[in-house]
C-alpha cells in the first residue's frame, strides 16, 4: 500500500504551522516537522531543557554538545536565542505560551485522548514533558502512521495504553489522511487520492465523518 514517508508526514505538518507561532515539537520523528516551514514563516521553537528560538542542526563535525534540544540532539544558536532555567521553561509550557505542540502517537481516540508512551519492555520509563504539553499548549497536533508495524488502527475508539492526555489533540497528520478531532469523533480532511474512504475506514479503529467534500492529501517528494 502506497503511504506518505516520515518526512512527508512532516511536511504536511510544518505547512499549518503561522509565521511566528511559538512551538514545541517531540522527540524523535516530530523534530523532523522543523525541516520544512514554509518560504516565508518562521516558527519560534522550544524545547523543554531551556532553550527559545533555536536554528537548525549544526553540520556533521561542527556540533557543540553544550547546545542540545530535549532530544539530546545538536542545535545552534540565532540571533535573539534565550536559555532559562529548566523550571522557567515548563512555566511557558503549563502558563498557556506555547502556539502549537507536535507530538507523536501510539494510539488517538475519537475523544481526543492521547497515549504516546508505554510501560512495555521498548517502552519509555516515563511520560516526560508530554503530559504536560498537551494541556499547556494551545493547539495539539499528532504525527503518526496510520498503523502500527503489524497492521492495527493507531486511530482509535478508545485508547488502551497508559494515556498522556485526555482530550487533548485536536489534529492528526497520517501516512495517509489528515483528520480532525471535533464533537468527540474523527472528521476526515484529508486522504491519499488512490485511497477510497471504505478503504481508508477499514484501516482506522473508530468512524470516519464527512463535512463536506474530503481533499487530496499532496504532499512533495521530500
Amino acid at each position: 500500500m502506497t503511504k506518505l514517508t516520515n518526512a512527508q508526514i512532516a511536511w504536511r505538518a510544518a505547512q499549518d504551522i503561522h509565521d511566528g507561532a511559538y512551538v514545541n515539537l517531540g522527540i524523535g520523528f516530530p523534530e523532523m516537522v522543523a525541516r520544512f516551514q514554509p518560504k516565508g514563516r518562521q516558527a519560534i521553537f522550544h524545547t523543554e531543557n531551556g532553550i527559545l528560538g533555536f536554528g537548525e542542526a549544526p553540520a556533521p563535525g561542527q556540533e557543540d554538545w553544550d547546545l542540545i534540544n530535549a532530544g539530546k540532539k545538536a542545535v545552534t544558536l540565532k540571533p535573539g536565542t534565550a536559555f532559562f532555567h529548566h523550571a522557567d521553561s515548563f512555566a511557558m509550557v503549563r502558563g498557556g505560551h506555547l502556539d502549537v505542540a507536535i507530538l507523536g502517537a501510539y494510539q488517538v481516540a475519537q475523544n481526543g485522548d492521547l497515549a504516546n508512551w508505554s510501560t512495555g519492555p521498548k517502552g519509555v520509563p516515563a511520560v516526560g514533558g508530554a503530559m504536560d504539553l498537551v494541556h499547556g499548549a494551545k493547539r495539539v497536533a499528532v504525527i503518526t502512521d496510520h498503523v502500527t508495524k503489524d497492521g492495527k488502527p493507531k486511530l482509535v475508539d478508545r485508547c488502551t495504553l497508559p494515556l498522556t492526555g485526555l482530550g487533548c489533540v485536536t489534529r492528526i497528520y497520517t501516512s495517509l489522511a489528515v483528520v480532525d478531532i471535533k464533537d468527540g469523533r474523527f472528521l476526515l480532511r484529508e486522504k491519499l487520492p488512490a485511497l477510497s474512504f471504505d478503504e481508508l475506514q477499514s484501516l482506522t479503529g473508530a468512524p470516519l465523518h464527512r463535512d463536506g467534500d474530503v481533499a487530496d492529501l499532496i504532499v512533495p517528494e521530500v
